[in-house]
């Protein structure tokens, strides 16, 4: 490999501040690939945003469509069930269910067959809502099991995933995503975004994110309603 070359990684990609991060984070040390998921959100924006950084970064990006339903249940997913404006006690009903797990099964295909060994996720058990595939002992499970079910795996070729978020505040997520020249106006975190991106700024996601920029004592450049 030339001292120009880098590795291929696959960075899940949503369009909000955490995925942004990472992608940040991953593009100095890997040749990235981003992947993001149209699977009946109950917005576009989020995707719009994250075809714009992928764009801004000069990286491939692809778009996976899911067959409405296969992520239902969820209020990210059925306008029928509304968007709590307060944290819920227990998994609230944001969880969108096997989400992380049917991303990451699309993800470790793509980084099969470009053979890829690396794959960034922006998980967090920190400042997270609650969710059961966000916590270290989903991820570590998810990676054996990718190392038993891949030809790579079988082969020694160690399939790693990626969480550098998964230990860290939202200030200091924000703070890393700074000293990257990360430009998060372009996210988009909103649970419930308008067609033009601008967050309702009461919900859960809101929250967190308001909280993160506060914390770290950065200007809040988020675009409300």
């Amino acid at each position: 490999m030339s001292a120009v070359e880098k590795p291929k990684a696959i960075v899940l990609l949503s369009g909000g501040l955490d995925s942004t991060t990472v992608l940040a984070i991953a593009n100095e040390y890997y040749e990235c690939i981003a992947l993001s998921f149209d699977y009946r959100q109950r917005h576009v924006s989020e995707l719009e945003a994250a075809k714009a950084i992928a764009r801004d970064y000069g990286i491939r990006h692809q778009v996976i469509r899911l067959d409405d339903g296969v992520l239902g249940g969820s209020a990210l997913t059925d306008k029928a069930i509304d968007v709590p404006d307060h944290i819920e006690p227990g998994i609230p009903v944001t969880y969108v269910p096997a989400r992380n797990t049917v991303f990451l099964a699309h993800a470790l295909a793509i980084a099969e067959v470009n053979h890829s060994a690396d794959i960034f996720i922006g998980v967090n058990a920190v400042d997270y809502s609650g969710y059961p595939d966000c916590r270290p002992a989903y991820i570590e499970a998810f990676e054996k099991m990718a190392n038993l079910a891949t030809k790579a795996g079988v082969e020694g070729k160690k399939l790693h995933i990626h969480t550098p978020l998964i230990d860290m505040t939202k200030a200091e997520i924000i703070r890393a995503g700074i000293e990257r020249d990360v430009d998060y106006s372009r996210t988009v975190s909103c649970y419930q975004a308008d067609l033009h991106g601008k967050a309702c700024g009461v919900c859960d996601s809101c929250r967190y994110r308001k909280k993160g920029f506060e914390e770290a004592g950065i200007e809040d450049v988020t675009r409300y309603q």
